[in-house]
């Protein structure tokens, strides 16, 4: 396994599984499989219907492995919630990801949806009384 750093894709408030890069995978997959068989039917040549072909069993594999990556994180909240909203949280890393070097998530961005973005509803998910971000503390700031 090759573990050369990579572009992580975040969001403000939760730690992404990587089912979400497998989903992207899928997806970029799929749009070069779509612009290969436009070129063959632009030019005829087959070299562009054959790779388009490679490209496709691809995709059938990537799909393979976003299901059984989605299957592994459903069974974590399933048998562990209380773990799983830990790693929904940055707090702690996916059990089937890389563990070591694990930084917690940045949390110094994250917004209160009761107090900064007034819903309402939200009042039971205030985070206004989190401790200080544990990344900038380990890893200094952001």
């Amino acid at each position: 396994m090759n573990n050369d750093a990579v572009w992580v894709r975040s969001v403000t408030g939760i730690q992404l599984h990587h089912t979400t890069d497998l989903q992207d995978a899928g997806r970029f997959l799929g749009n070069a499989v779509m612009a290969l068989r436009a070129a063959h039917v632009r030019t005829g040549d087959d070299r562009y219907s054959d790779l388009a072909a490679e490209l496709k069993a691809m995709v059938a594999e990537t799909r393979t492995l976003e299901t059984q990556a989605r299957e592994r994180m459903h069974g974590l909240h399933a048998e562990d919630p209380e773990q799983f909203v830990r790693c929904r949280e940055g707090e702690e890393p996916w059990p089937d990801e890389i563990q070591a070097g694990f930084v917690p998530r940045h949390t110094c961005n994250d917004r209160c949806l009761y107090h900064d973005q007034d819903v309402l509803e939200a009042i039971m998910q205030c985070i206004c009384g989190r401790p200080p971000c544990r990344a900038c503390a380990i890893a200094g700031t952001p």
